[in-house]
């Protein structure tokens, strides 16, 4: 029998500048701001509180009106979404052992169960904080450096995060590069991750690591300073994450199958 879905916050890091697509946040799809959406998932998903950290008020003015959403200005200077999220506990004064997910600002269609999923595995496990994996299916996939791929332990901790193929299948890549060898463990991260509202100030007041700016992988600062992540398999498809103007058209393609 499943866990029991422990009481969590979800909290939203939405930035305004991104350079790959300008003013993301309030970027619409089908009509909607993207950040609209995203705050709408993490109300579908039961969350005790549904918080999203702005650094411009062009975002929270997009957002007003949005019943059961809670708006917190933060600095713009912020090198990643947790740091972010790490001055919107210490605003709000959450309690230590407080479930917080960081449902990222650019997953609209981030399915209710995979929320719960994340906040359940930091919840029956005492690493300091969570994240969600699914099985990689094809090569294109696996080599693409945007897909941001993982390894784990036998019990289910991270052991490293890279946007270069891992692991690397050393035989049957030397013969062929165009398909993926069977039993062999390949994992795309999910952007999503569930940490301790004390952990999240501790993070915070953690340096940058070496690994961390190579990759430009926030949870790698997390492994290099010795902290565990917990990590499991998402129950549901996490549709992609809205990057560019290409994600933006596959977005609204992909809106209009669901009708």
């Amino acid at each position: 029998m499943p866990n029991a879905v422990p009481p969590f916050i979800v909290a939203i890091p939405a930035r305004y500048g991104s350079t790959r697509l300008p003013a993301k946040p309030l970027r619409a799809i089908d009509g909607v701001p993207m950040v609209v959406r995203v705050a709408q998932r993490a109300l579908q998903a039961g969350a005790s509180q549904v918080v999203v950290a702005v650094d411009d008020r062009r975002i929270a003015d997009a957002l007003a009106g949005q019943h059961g959403v809670d708006i917190c200005m933060t600095r713009s200077d912020h090198a990643s979404g947790s740091d972010r999220l790490a001055e919107c506990a210490s605003h709000y004064g959450w309690a230590a052992d407080s479930i917080v997910v960081n449902l990222q600002g650019d997953e609209p269609f981030a399915p209710a169960a995979g929320i719960r999923a994340v906040a359940q595995a930091l919840d029956s496990d005492d690493a300091p904080m969570a994240t969600l994996a699914t099985p990689i299916i094809d090569a294109e996939e696996l080599f693409d450096p945007n897909v941001v791929k993982l390894v784990r332990t036998a019990n289910g901790r991270a052991l490293y995060f890279s946007r270069a193929p891992l692991p690397w299948a050393r035989d049957a890549f030397a013969i062929d590069r165009n398909a993926l060898p069977s039993g062999s463990p390949f994992l795309r991260h999910i952007g999503i991750y569930a940490y301790r509202a004390g952990f999240l100030d501790r993070y915070a007041g953690l340096p940058r690591t070496p690994l961390e700016q190579t990759e430009s992988l926030e949870q790698l600062r997390v492994l290099e300073h010795g902290h565990a992540i917990a990590v499991r398999l998402t129950p549901e498809p996490f549709p992609p994450g809205i990057d560019t103007e290409a994600d933006l058209e596959r977005a609204e393609q992909w809106l209009r199958t669901q009708r």
